[in-house]
């Protein structure tokens, strides 16, 4: 199992989580981003720096994720690709994306889109918060501990 993450729009609350986890859990994490960030030093944690442009992280992230993996985004198209591999997918916020949830959260997304497109404000994204924190990094452990057997 390896750990993907879109670490262009991954909040630093959550990616302090991830780095515990992968040291706790020995998963493999690969942070993944159109510009060079700061990640710890450890064998476990690896940096992969794509060119500019549009979903061109998302790209990469979904030529590498395999069956098994898991992606931290919170980009639902790119969800939905890595579920189609059967991988599992994480957003930042704690929501877990797997067949049976990912295709209606792409269909609200669509519809949302839709309306901004039509010109209906839909407001953006809240502000990670605390709650937010909780819910990523419980929805992380179980997950961990699905797959390794250890808590993360």
């Amino acid at each position: 199992m390896t750990i993907y993450v879109d670490a262009d729009g991954c909040p630093k609350p959550a990616k302090e989580i991830l780095f515990r986890a992968a040291e706790r859990t020995l998963v493999p994490l690969v942070f993944v981003a159109n510009r060079a960030l700061w990640i710890p030093d450890s064998p476990l944690l690896k940096r992969v720096v794509v060119g500019s442009g549009l979903d061109v992280a998302d790209r990469f992230i979904e030529e590498k994720a395999q069956a098994g993996d898991l992606v931290i985004t919170a980009d639902i198209p790119l969800a939905a690709k890595v579920v189609e591999k059967d991988a599992l997918a994480l957003s930042p916020h704690g929501e877990i994306f797997d067949r049976e949830t990912v295709g209606e959260r792409l269909s609200v997304r669509n519809f949302m889109q839709e309306l901004r497109t039509g010109g209906v404000s839909t407001g953006g994204p809240a502000p990670f918060s605390n709650a937010d924190r909780e819910r990523f990094a419980n929805a992380l452990n179980r997950l961990l501990h699905r797959k390794t057997g250890k808590k993360s």
